[in-house]
């Protein structure tokens, strides 16, 4: 299977806490009181440990930052096409799908995908094709929870979110403008939040896949919110009224 790097202290500490199986071995230039913790956890987990110097850790990580400590590890697979119609047919009520429509950016990516492992997403869905994939700067910017929530990539998402409706998931599309209140629409049962890229929102044909749209009230300055913390503010919507 295909080893990856895991570049900086966050997305390495993730590692440890919730994957420590999975690391080869990592290097780390000496440092500080956090750094040489990290690296007796990495000892105690059976990770081969190596001291580097800045140079050869700029090399290993390219435009990434590092602060210090790259590790080696097996990652966690994206799901494909086959694994969505797996899911769907084991789901139940509390179901929560998180779908991201051409979210480009990888700390974007990895935002959400630490969110969504914090608020226990069933699967989080994106496309294939014009979308960050699960590179060394989402897995940073995700601090280990790719290996913690499932990721599926599809062919074609608005088939994909037919396959969720076929199988009794409402879709509630993150839209400005629409009119409705996110914190007064429907959110229980088997749900599926559905958001777009950075730039230009859902594309037409996942809008028309969704059930209802709906916005975030702003009474503020600002328009919009960046997609990671609309996507945070979507799905505890949904924890808190899933859990009252």
């Amino acid at each position: 299977m295909k080893r990856e790097l895991a570049m900086g202290i966050n997305a390495v500490e993730g590692l440890v806490r919730h994957a420590p199986e999975r690391i080869v071995r990592a290097w780390l230039k000496p440092g500080g009181r956090r750094v040489e913790a990290l690296a007796a956890a990495l000892r105690s987990v059976g990770a081969a440990v190596e001291r580097a110097d800045e140079r050869a850790l700029d090399r290993m990580a390219g435009k990434v930052r590092h602060q210090g400590v790259i590790a080696e590890f097996t990652p966690r697979q994206p799901g494909d096409d086959r694994r969505l119609q797996e899911v769907v047919e084991a789901i139940d009520e509390r179901a929560l799908f998180l779908v991201l429509d051409g979210v480009q950016d990888p700390g974007n990516l990895g935002a959400c995908l630490r969110t969504a492992a914090a608020a226990g997403v069933t699967a989080v869905i994106v496309p294939r094709n014009k979308a960050a994939g699960l590179t060394p700067a989402a897995r940073r910017a995700a601090a280990g929870a790719a290996e913690r929530v499932e990721m599926i990539i599809v062919t074609n998402l608005a088939r994909s979110l037919r396959l969720l409706a076929d199988h009794g998931v409402w879709r509630v599309g993150l839209a400005a403008g629409s009119g409705s209140s996110l914190f007064r629409t429907r959110l229980d049962g088997a749900l599926a939040l559905v958001l777009g890229g950075e730039e230009g929102g859902m594309r037409r044909l996942t809008r028309e896949h969704c059930d209802e749209l709906v916005e975030i009230p702003m009474p503020g300055a600002m328009e919009s919110l960046n997609v990671s913390v609309a996507t945070g503010i979507a799905l505890f919507a949904a924890v808190e009224r899933k859990t009252t």
